[in-house]
């Protein structure tokens, strides 16, 4: 690309920017993406994937910091063998193929060989992905979900109370084979999600294999617009108070505060806050949440290659001096590794349960004028103490691994959980 070129690109681009801590992390930071299918149809959230059917995103302002491109990349060989390509596509591929669809799989193709959260948009996926991922609302069925890396098994980790979800009988381990014909196994989260999505009042065909069945069972669930329930909260014994944060959305803060409250309420003496199988999201909601329980100080800060840093601090307006403990497993991530650090690093809480994910890098979202987008690593995050998490995750205070303790027969409650258990012993010690 020659100088000409560049110009015209950092011209053709809007220096709006968002951060964002991808939902499901894939573990392996360099292994190359699988290919997508159909460029430009249909939405592709990024590589997290836990997307509740929704996907959050994990936000900060960022600058520019600058365009440039190798002065060879389209050189007159790259032109020739590109243009040869699409001509042989064009002749011979079984269904017809436009030129739109095979240009959007050029730029999607500029980062498919970087690591498994750099993506490029189209103008369909991007709208979407700014109107319903960052805002917490969408239309789907109200489940979140995860993707495992290696065999692409997509199961339901959570269905939100009063969700088109739990209406129609789906369960949190279920493992959603496809959707209206689409097989999960056969694509990443981010692009299968798209055929959970859909528009209000429209019905998803489901087919799910479930523990304790031989065969695989159906669902017809009814798309509706749901703004996504990401806090929940209960007072445990000893006065102590219970809040569940599964994602980091625009709502979250609010609903987190609100909980907060209620609990303050009723005479709260020690918190819980519980990030197990928290894959992200926001970082201003993670910041904000922080802010309402540490003191002023530092809370989490990124790096980019140059060494530049960008610090985000806490204030002095709120704080909560209470013992505190802070729940987290494998399937913790992003932004909730950014609260447990801060409260490890800081001295204000003990972490409990097994080692976070280790995603501790930060992807910048740049729109371009025509409405497309992309997603591109640039830099990494550390906690306070100066630890950039990546690969490596935080080690818990105190290291446990979950067990149900209940019946074979018995439902799920905090009396079985002995990790939850386990922090109110803690917590019980510390009042």
């Amino acid at each position: 690309m020659n100088h000409e070129e560049q110009e015209i690109l950092a011209a053709d681009m809007e220096h709006t920017s968002a951060t964002e801590a991808e939902n499901q992390p894939e573990k392996g930071g360099n292994r190359k993406k699988r290919k997508r299918s159909g460029f430009g149809k249909g939405f592709v959230a990024g590589a997290i994937v836990m997307a509740v059917i929704c996907g959050g995103l994990f936000v900060m302002t960022s600058g520019v910091r600058g365009l440039s491109a190798s002065s060879d990349l389209l050189d007159k060989n790259t032109r020739t063998k590109i243009q040869s390509l699409a001509q042989y596509i064009q002749s011979n591929y079984y269904e017809d193929v436009d030129t739109d669809t095979l240009q959007e799989g050029l730029y999607a193709g500029l980062f498919d060989n970087l690591d498994v959260y750099s993506q490029y948009y189209t103008a369909d996926e991007a709208k979407q992905l700014f109107e319903s991922n960052i805002s917490g609302t969408y239309c789907g069925i109200g489940a979140s979900l995860q993707q495992d890396a290696e065999t692409k098994t997509v199961t339901v980790m959570h269905v939100y109370d009063g969700s088109p979800a739990q209406e129609g009988g789906l369960k949190e381990g279920d493992v959603i084979v496809s959707a209206d014909d689409y097989e999960a196994a056969s694509m990443d989260l981010t692009e299968f999600v798209n055929h959970i999505r859909g528009e209000e009042d429209t019905k998803v065909h489901l087919v799910i294999t479930r523990s304790g069945e031989s065969e695989n069972l159906e669902f017809d669930i009814t798309r509706k617009n749901l703004v996504l329930p990401t806090v929940t909260s209960q007072m445990l014994k000893n006065n102590t108070g219970y809040i569940q944060v599964t994602e980091f959305t625009e709502h979250t803060t609010e609903q987190f505060e609100e909980a907060l409250q209620t609990l303050q309420n009723q005479e709260m003496t020690s918190l819980i806050v519980d990030l197990r199988s928290n894959p992200g999201g926001m970082l201003t909601s993670v910041c904000d949440m922080l802010d309402d329980i540490l003191p002023k100080g530092l809370l989490v800060y990124t790096e980019d290659r140059s060494g530049n840093r960008e610090d985000y601090n806490s204030t002095d307006d709120k704080s909560l001096d209470l013992p505190l403990a802070v729940l987290v497993n494998g399937y913790s991530a992003s932004a909730s590794e950014i609260f447990a650090g801060a409260i490890q690093d800081r001295k204000a809480g003990t972490i409990v349960g097994t080692t976070t994910y280790g995603k501790g890098v930060v992807q910048s979202i740049l729109s371009l004028k025509d409405g497309s987008a992309f997603k591109l690593t640039t830099s990494r995050y550390f906690t306070p103490n100066g630890t950039c998490i990546q690969g490596i995750g935080i080690t818990p205070d105190v290291e446990l691994d979950y067990e149900f303790t209940g019946s074979e027969d018995a439902t799920y409650s905090v009396d079985y959980d002995n990790q939850i258990q386990k922090a109110l012993e803690i917590l019980q010690q510390q009042q």
